[in-house]
């Protein structure tokens, strides 16, 4: 068998993936189809481009589970978090990034590898033979999908990403808004000023509710079905849920105070993220949408702040297909009726950047591993990497299966710790510890480059 690996789709999971082989020796070729073939949401052919978000979420390695992941990455030697890092912009203890010079960067570090190849040709076929990754993420294209589906012998399941918009700073009056992270949250001030926020009285928000409610929305093809995953709801969806559902949501109050007029406490905000590192725009927090695009500036130009507000970038809505892994794939993520294909990233069931990038990570050392005859250790099922895994590949209920993000939930208890609320922070401190250590003496026991 040839003892190349061919990674199909250059997203964070391929991309991620690609990096781990490549160092430990392997010839990687990464087939992206993208610029030939494009997509509904992305602009360029860069590797790792970010669509929906330019946030990786929080970096707390102690406290969160994201920021673990983070945490684990980092000591793998990752591309995506060392690159992250790299470009980073104030975000109030989250990791976000100037988008556009941080998918340049994995291309350019990529391609300087002299073992890594790009083939810009489409992939519409399960390959018989040979070391695969399919690494396609949510937009796997229709010929490759009904391979899937023929070799699978079930119907892909499928839910709906919504993207954001973003604004030009310059056009928001920032007489009304202000720069400000919930609770003052981060450790300079340009952390601590990393939100626009725009307040909303009651009878704003009422009225921005009812044009939500009333706005024209984009319809789905025949066939399709709306099977959003909780974590990226369209800001429509979510007000359709309760008319209390935003403000205790994206649109909540709480940490903030209006230095226009601090006697005042809104009765909702509304928070924009830098995007990008010149802060010339901002991206609207958790406002993902599926209205059309008169209705958008309709609706968003309501908000305080924004009202003449222009877009840089509309929202919009793309399909997301993913595997029901936990029947379809085994402990090392491949196909069990094909074990020669992998799969990584968000079309095994994972949700997000850094997920995804975290799967392709295992992906990329999992196929390097068997390629050159080593034998890799099982991933430590209480550090966050073996968490997820556990859960896609066979810790979750096959007839219910969604997509999911990292989460201490998903760990397995620690005996001796208060549960509840109360005793969560300790529980969160003895998750992250346990994780730690278990993940370096997986490391150490690969005897591979950090």
């Amino acid at each position: 068998m040839d003892k190349t690996l061919h990674i199909v789709g250059g997203g964070m999971a391929g991309s991620e993936a690609a990096w781990q082989a490549a160092r430990l020796g392997v010839d990687v070729v990464i087939h992206e189809m993208r610029p030939k073939v494009e997509t509904f949401a992305h602009r360029t052919g860069n590797l790792a481009e970010m669509v929906c978000s330019n946030s990786f979420r929080s970096d707390d390695h102690e406290q969160n589970a994201v920021g673990l992941l983070h945490w684990e990455m980092r000591q793998a030697g990752s591309l995506i978090m060392t690159t992250a890092g790299e470009h980073r912009l104030p975000a109030g203890g989250a990791l976000a990034v100037d988008r556009d010079p941080f998918s340049e960067a994995v291309t350019a570090k990529l391609l300087a590898l002299p073992n890594v190849s790009v083939s810009e040709e489409e992939v519409t076929e399960l390959p018989s033979d040979g070391h695969w990754i399919f690494a396609t993420g949510p937009l796997t294209s229709g010929a490759l999908g009904k391979a899937l589906q023929q070799q699978t012998g079930a119907e892909a399941l499928a839910f709906f990403d919504a993207i954001a918009p973003i604004v030009y700073f310059d056009t928001i009056d920032m007489d009304t808004a202000w720069l400000q992270s919930r609770y003052d949250k981060g450790e300079t001030e340009e952390e601590q000023k990393a939100y626009i926020n725009c307040p909303m009285t009651k009878e704003q928000y009422e009225g921005f509710v009812d044009a939500l409610l009333a706005a024209e929305k984009t319809e789905f093809h025949e066939g399709e079905t709306a099977g959003y995953f909780d974590g990226c709801l369209p800001i429509e969806v979510m007000a359709e849920r309760g008319r209390e559902t935003l403000r205790h949501g994206p649109m909540k109050p709480i940490g903030l105070t209006n230095p226009h007029n601090p006697e005042q406490k809104a009765y909702a905000v509304v928070q924009l993220r830098r995007d990008n590192a010149l802060g010339t725009l901002y991206n609207i927090v958790g406002f993902q949408t599926k209205m059309k695009y008169g209705a958008q500036t309709e609706v968003f130009r309501r908000i305080p702040g924004l009202e003449n507000a222009s877009f840089a970038r509309l929202g919009g809505i793309h399909r997301n297909t993913f595997l029901n892994s936990p029947t379809l794939l085994d402990a090392q993520m491949r196909l069990r009726a094909r074990p020669n294909l992998r799969f990584a990233g968000q079309i095994t069931g994972v949700e997000g950047y850094v997920e995804s990038a975290s799967m392709g990570l295992l992906a990329g050392r999992m196929a390097a591993a068997e390629i050159l005859g080593h034998e890799l250790p099982a991933v430590p099922q209480d550090s966050a990497h073996g968490a997820l895994i556990h859960h896609i590949t066979g810790g979750a209920e096959a007839k219910t299966f969604q997509p999911m993000n990292v989460n201490f939930g998903l760990f397995r208890p620690l005996e001796g710790l208060r549960g509840g609320r109360r005793g969560r922070k300790d529980r969160y401190k003895g998750y992250t510890d346990r994780a730690k250590s278990v993940w370096q003496e997986w490391l150490a026991a690969q005897e591979v480059p950090a």
